[in-house]
């Protein structure tokens, strides 16, 4: 009888959960609140721990429960996936319509058009409403068995009501702008080689072996096709869409219906005009058949199906010549080719300069000195050269070869065998001298003013500082010296010195560059320990149980604070007074007003500068976020705030002033 009530039990709090999963991560229209939410998961958690045998493979509890494998099993699909035949022409896509209409004589066409989601091709298999296999396109007929991996993404429902016996759904898996701007962000404050694009970044997500790693990943999917269906589906793509929607599944934002080549063309630069609010790349229009019984009636190709095109829109790029490759040595040793280009005008701005990642690159793309290139940039995405215009390529153009010996140092550099980078392994080179010194006195760090690139290089090149500590033994006279600096700038340099002893703990902690440790690590290292002592002293395994640290960090964390040489570092700038008591540090039992709770921070502040309205929120045990999305608790907008307040009252996000955040933080 207890057992019945238990599964009984079980089934209400996972189907209430997949509720509020659809309601937040789907509809974008949060049903509950974050404590609820907790509680309810909680209770779920403690239930299947009590009871084992309720644990079922689609409970919300299995989303990242997967274990790491070494290989992904193939998975072959109940029907083909086809790719897409695409054209660049509007005058193709009239030919297009003309051969579907010779193909179905005398009867009347109706076409759709949705966006194409620049991201990877996916098919999902529910049997009797539970999702039971998730595989990539791989050759259209085999691909890889990536279920673990996809289950991670919370928009994905794991099971569905009123689904027929067997349903295959086709979509796209892709990375979120907003969260691909923040993982970069994330990863240059901690030292690490930028991601190429959202897109290339999703598809080495899903390769991942572990879903605990794809889980931290921001992607998410739309749905817009089906494969198998056992039982009775629908008649055209606009049914099959608000099907899709109705099990449970997010769908194009973007659907247009027409029956001409003037409606489609319409609705393709209507859809141009408004693909730059989606937060994914798009690079294209798809043109389908709406009524299903003809798509049959036209068949496919061995490789695409005939009642189906994408119209690819053109990036903006633009020619100019690589006069140049240069290799930029990293605080962390990392060797970064960069192409130095005659300066030329494109998405915005003026690019001189774009990154080429590292040699796989390079040859990838067989990139030479004097070769004629294409440019892209979209929006904030980095420059980057798209390819070789080779029919303009010299016939005394050589292949580049990667330099194996550091260009600052000498030293010989070092590859991984899981690297995709080359690293000067010389801890004393003066390029990484520099990048640290750099990277303490920045902005994010212990914000010294004066501290920037022209004044550390010769700092350095003099034999005044070698590591952080050095930087506060420095005296007026020896700052004077340096070129361009008056005693008057001198002195504004060592002011800014004295200024940030008294600087929070979490900002020595990210101005130590430590590998893998950003502001948002540093700051939840210091949530936890009340001292540097205290943190000095963490071994891995405490490490690992905080919030946004794995085992990788941990490990870097602890190797770095075993160092002796870091270890004298840090008793260097003990002596110097610099503080080493942690504001952010919440005793276990002692909650903040904002704890648990997401606030982002938009225009101009009466009183409050930003980073003082931030380290308010932190106090109070609050995040603040860069963007607004649906886990923002608060949007605290000031005058002249801009797309994030729209963005907000969209999402249904509150908003609050200044005065507002004082009283919530109690002041």
């Amino acid at each position: 009888m207890k057992s019945a009530k238990w599964k009984k039990r079980h089934e209400e709090l996972a189907e209430e959960i997949r509720g509020h999963d659809h309601a937040y991560y789907v509809l974008a229209q949060p049903s509950i609140s974050d404590r609820e939410y907790d509680r309810i998961y909680r209770e779920l958690l403690e239930l299947e721990a009590e009871h084992p045998e309720l644990l079922t493979p689609d409970s919300p509890s299995q989303r990242v429960g997967g274990k790491p494998v070494t290989e992904f099993p193939p998975h072959r699909h109940a029907a083909p996936m086809l790719s897409l035949d695409n054209t660049y022409s509007r005058e193709e896509i009239g030919e297009f319509l003309n051969r579907v209409q010779k193909l179905l004589p005398d009867e009347e066409l109706e076409w759709t058009v949705e966006p194409k989601a620049d991201g990877l091709a996916v098919s999902l298999r529910y049997e009797e409403g539970v999702l039971t296999a998730g595989a990539t396109r791989g050759d259209g007929t085999t691909g890889d068995n990536i279920t673990g991996n996809l289950k991670t993404i919370r928009s994905l429902p794991l099971r569905l009501k009123n689904a027929p016996p067997v349903l295959e759904v086709r979509g796209e898996v892709y990375m979120t702008l907003s969260g691909f701007m923040e993982l970069n962000k994330k990863r240059k404050e901690d030292g690490e080689e930028l991601y190429v694009n959202p897109r290339n970044t999703a598809a080495g997500s899903l390769k991942q072996l572990d879903p605990a790693v794809v889980a931290e990943r921001p992607l998410d999917v739309v749905l817009y096709g089906t494969g198998e269906i056992v039982g009775n589906g629908p008649a055209t793509q606009a049914e099959l869409l608000k099907w899709l929607r109705e099990l449970g599944f997010r769908t194009p934002e973007f659907v247009r219906k027409g029956h001409s080549l003037e409606d489609l063309i319409a609705a393709i630069e209507e859809l141009d005009a408004v693909r730059g609010n989606f937060d994914y790349e798009t690079d294209g229009a798809v043109i389908k058949l709406n009524n299903l019984t003809q798509r049959e009636r036209c068949g496919a190709t061995s490789k695409a199906p005939r009642w189906a095109m994408a119209y690819k829109y053109e990036a903006e790029q633009a020619e100019t010549v690589l006069k140049a490759i240069t290799i930029q040595v990293g605080r962390t040793g990392a060797l970064t080719p960069v192409a130095e280009l005659d300066p030329v005008f494109v998405g915005g701005s003026t690019v001189a300069r774009a990154t080429l990642h590292n040699e796989d690159e390079l040859k990838r793309k067989d990139i030479r000195v004097g070769d004629a290139v294409m440019i892209e940039k979209a929006g904030e995405v980095i420059p980057a050269v798209v390819r070789v215009v080779l029919e303009k390529r010299r016939k005394a153009a050589t292949e580049y070869e990667f330099p194996k010996k550091c260009p600052e140092c000498g030293s010989a550099a070092t590859r991984g065998e899981d690297d995709a980078v080359w690293r000067c392994p010389n801890p004393d080179c003066p390029a990484q001298v520099r990048g640290r010194l750099e990277h303490w006195c920045s902005r994010g760090a212990m914000d010294i003013e004066g501290g920037g690139e022209v004044l550390v290089r010769q700092l350095v090149e003099r034999g005044l500082a070698d590591n952080v500590a050095e930087l506060y033994a420095l005296g007026l006279g020896e700052v004077a010296s340096l070129e361009r600096m008056a005693d008057k700038s001198a002195q504004n340099f060592l002011d800014g010195l004295e200024t940030s002893k008294s600087r929070d703990l979490w900002r020595l902690v990210h101005g130590l560059g430590i590998t893998h440790v950003g502001i948002g690590v540093a700051k939840a290292l210091c949530r936890e320990f009340e001292t540097l002592d205290a943190l000095m002293a963490a071994d891995v395994e405490t490490l690992v149980a905080i919030d946004d640290v794995g085992e990788v960090i941990a490990k870097s964390v602890h190797e770095w604070f075993q160092s002796r040489q870091n270890q004298k570092i840090i008793s260097a700038l003990e002596r110097e007074g610099l503080n080493f008591q942690s504001a952010l540090y919440r005793p276990t039992d002692a909650e903040g007003v904002l704890a648990g709770k997401t606030l982002v921070l938009t225009g101009t502040l009466p009183v409050l500068k930003r980073s003082e309205a931030q380290a308010m929120i932190e106090a109070g045990g609050g995040k603040v976020a860069g963007s607004v999305s649906k886990k923002t608790d608060y949007l605290v907008a000031g005058e002249s705030a801009g797309s994030k307040l729209a963005k907000a009252e969209k999402l249904g996000v509150s908003v609050i002033d200044e005065a507002e955040l004082r009283r919530l933080c109690g002041e």
